[in-house]
């Protein structure tokens, strides 16, 4: 309730500076401005999320399938584990504004290379998140599963993967939150549509207002990722405590 009235604060403020004339509109339109550009540009913005969404998506399950695989693989060989770990760290000082363009010669303007570009901003968190959570697992309950002459599967299976859970889906909600960067950027780079597709044009055209209504899409698109994996997260790892209002 608290945030609901800071939101309605900050929108208010927002409205009358620019209604007063402090600002100029075409530099930041007021939220009202914002709202009816969201609603006469409909037609537009719509196949725009679409498209956007449907890039953000395949890449983010890229990122989930390509982090888990080498979270695992690191876990299980120390050989793979030395090999690998400078490089998934390094991937990170990469400026995707500056491969985008590269990887949009190399595959075209079509949709693989927004999905790889997507996955590249999101397998990170992933990966190291979810390798941390399987080294990080109970120790008493792996010494058990050794004592009982469990295999190495088993203990992953039974203890290490149930046990990273939370570790994971901490790295997913990451991920989900920052895809959307990746998609913009491979769409400013080069492409026929989706939200920075849009924000592109409407920058070009100076439709302020309709650049701002394109960003709050992608921020509703993120916070709408995020909170799909916390309501999942909620669902599946139901064994951890957790902290209400006024709990210590």
């Amino acid at each position: 309730m608290i945030a609901v009235l800071v939101l309605l604060g900050v929108l208010g403020a927002w409205e009358a500076i620019v209604r007063a004339g402090a600002v100029d509109e075409l530099l930041l339109p007021a939220p009202t401005q914002v709202a009816q550009a969201l609603w006469d540009d409909r037609s537009l913005l719509a196949p725009d999320l679409w498209t956007t969404t449907y890039e953000v998506v395949l890449g983010l399950a890229l990122a989930i399938a390509t982090g888990a695989a080498l979270a695992l693989a690191m876990h299980l060989s120390p050989g793979v584990r030395r090999a690998l770990h400078p490089l998934v760290i390094g991937s990170q000082a990469v400026p995707v504004p500056v491969i985008a363009p590269l990887v949009i010669l190399a595959l075209g303007f079509g949709l693989a290379p927004k999905v790889l570009l997507v996955a590249l901003v999101c397998f990170f968190p992933v990966t190291i998140n979810l390798h941390d959570g399987l080294r990080d697992s109970d120790p008493d309950a792996r010494r058990l599963l050794r004592s009982l002459q469990a295999t190495r599967w088993q203990q992953v299976r039974l203890v290490e993967g149930p046990g990273a859970l939370p570790a994971a889906f901490t790295g997913v909600k990451i991920a989900a939150a920052v895809a959307v960067i990746g998609a913009v950027f491979a769409e400013w780079a080069g492409s026929e549509a989706g939200l920075g597709h849009a924000l592109l044009i409407a920058n070009g055209q100076l439709e302020t207002a309709r650049a701002f209504a394109a960003t709050l899409l992608l921020f509703l698109l993120a916070v709408g990722l995020y909170g799909a994996f916390a309501l999942l997260e909620r669902r599946l790892v139901d064994w951890t405590p957790r902290t209400g209002p006024g709990e210590p």
